[in-house]
């Protein structure tokens, strides 16, 4: 496998005189970039008539990461030609939540095929139920599929978000790749590292991804309670207090949950992904080494199982929330995360609305403020 990354920036433009010559029908072209670009596509435009054999695939950010430097208002690209990995694309409309499920299903029987090692997913940001796409997927394709990705970001402004499309950016869309063959290896790590604090309550109302109610009381009355001075500044501010739920107390996996938007009139939440009746939730706050740290773990997940190789490339995929706690500091859990993999490794990606990663093993889940890394190398 060759591999190369590079930048887009309005005001330098390309951060290589020429493109790269890897252009073939096993050629994956990952684009992260600015929401602008939606009505601003020149430079994707130019990517598409360069690489008019590859696959292109990317998404809208909240940040786009190139090795360990965070950008905005730029692309961030990795141009890798695989030696004997086949590619399958697949895309799904999705313009309202309960389209989510259909979607997630539907992608997943186009991929299914045999020899599916891999399936990477980039979702719309503010039209798709996180956890409703990923039940889809996880109804059709086995375990042993490894499936990663994660939602489309638009800073914290939550006004729209793009998905590559036949190389055009458009909202309202999922697009997934298939990655089939013996030679490729594909290795994940989802970590957090926020520290959980109040009483734990029990979800008494809620429809998918909408909470209406917390121990009888109304769900956005009481959430404000927590956050004091914070709570003029919803929704923005949520993204600094998640939500951890879990099944039962008897559970030890704990999902994350970040608010997308609420309702004053009906005192609800809506969350990136499904927050079931009878769950537990409880609070959560940012711990900053913690956070940094989690990034290094979720590095070191990703080569379990699999030996080093020469050429690697990391996606890395990390909340929009933890970026806005770290700051400044936001370039340290890149640069955990890029320490931890194989010398001479590639890093790209983006902070997202969600992350699409599995627990540690098996069927994929949605995340939120989790720092999510995929691999890709090939024998």
């Amino acid at each position: 496998m060759i591999l190369e990354t590079f930048t887009f920036d309005p005001e330098n433009a390309w951060s290589l005189d020429t493109f790269p010559q890897l252009d073939g029908p096993n050629s994956l072209v990952v684009v992260f970039g600015g929401a602008q670009f939606l009505h601003q596509p020149e430079a994707l435009e130019e990517l598409k008539a360069a690489y008019p054999q590859s696959t292109l695939v990317g998404c809208s950010t909240s940040g786009e990461i190139c090795g360990d430097t965070v950008r905005d208002q730029s692309l961030s690209v990795a141009v890798i030609q695989f030696e004997k990995t086949a590619l399958a694309k697949s895309e799904a409309k999705a313009t309202k939540f309960e389209e989510s499920y259909g979607a997630g299903k539907t992608l997943a029987e186009s991929l299914l095929a045999p020899h599916l090692k891999a399936v990477l997913v980039f979702s719309d940001g503010l039209h798709v139920n996180g956890s409703e796409l990923v039940r889809g997927l996880n109804s059709v394709l086995p375990q042993e599929v490894v499936v990663t990705g994660g939602l489309a970001g638009d800073g914290d402004r939550f006004k729209g978000t793009w998905v590559l499309s036949e190389g055009i950016p458009r909202s309202g869309v999922i697009s997934a790749i298939g990655l089939y063959g013996n030679s490729i290896h594909v290795g994940h790590g989802s970590q957090g590292g926020w520290d959980i604090f109040g009483p734990e309550r029990r979800i008494t109302r809620s429809e998918g991804n909408v909470l209406y109610e917390l121990d009888g009381r109304p769900a956005l009355e009481l959430y404000k309670s927590y956050l004091g001075e914070k709570a003029s500044e919803l929704p923005a501010s949520a993204l600094l207090f998640p939500l951890a739920l879990r099944s039962e107390e008897e559970e030890e996996k704990r999902i994350v949950r970040t608010v997308l938007s609420i309702d004053e009139e009906e005192q609800s939440m809506t969350f990136a992904g499904d927050v079931p009746e009878n769950s537990l939730v409880q609070l959560m706050r940012a711990n900053f080494d913690r956070l940094i740290d989690g990034a290094g773990e979720a590095g070191l997940r990703t080569r379990e199982g699999f030996p080093d190789h020469e050429s690697v490339l990391a996606i890395a995929i990390s909340c929009v929330g933890r970026r806005l706690i770290l700051g400044e500091r936001a370039e340290e859990e890149l640069e955990a995360s890029l320490e931890t993999l194989p010398p001479g490794s590639s890093q790209i990606g983006f902070y997202s609305y969600g992350e699409i990663s599995p627990f540690a093993s098996g069927h994929c889940d949605l995340h939120n403020q989790t720092m999510t890394l995929t691999t890709l190398s090939e024998d």
